[in-house]
């Protein structure tokens, strides 16, 4: 048995905004509780509403910009960027430039929309 498994399927996770999200790894691609890894497109003028997932995320920008607003304060990462958020942490996620942002996101553990927490 081999100790290892190369995803070359991910999960395209439905959307309707526009944005491209591919889980490698987590619950809805390979069953995993404890991680997802995921590639994303976020495109122009794109913006999710305010949450407080149940999960820590980390986020690397591969290409292009993201704001990040946590307790109120505007965040910008550019590509080769990175950073973590903590679980239980109010934050809105967007991309309000005029290209795509292409990055990898990681939730611990796995996101699911259940422990997502939006705001109305």
């Amino acid at each position: 048995m081999k100790k290892y498994f190369i995803q070359s399927t991910p999960f395209v996770v439905p959307t309707t905004d526009g944005k491209l999200i591919e889980e490698h790894h987590g619950k809805a691609s390979t069953a995993n509780n404890d991680i997802s890894i995921a590639h994303m497109v976020a495109p122009p003028k794109w913006s999710e509403p305010f949450q407080t997932p149940d999960f820590e995320e980390y986020t690397y920008i591969i290409k292009g910009k993201k704001q990040f607003i946590i307790d109120d304060e505007i965040i910008i990462l550019e590509a080769g960027q990175s950073i973590k958020i903590e679980k239980n942490t109010r934050v809105q996620y967007s991309n309000p430039f005029d290209e795509s942002c292409e990055y990898i996101a990681i939730c611990k553990p796995a996101f699911s929309i259940e422990n997502v927490n939006r705001e109305d």
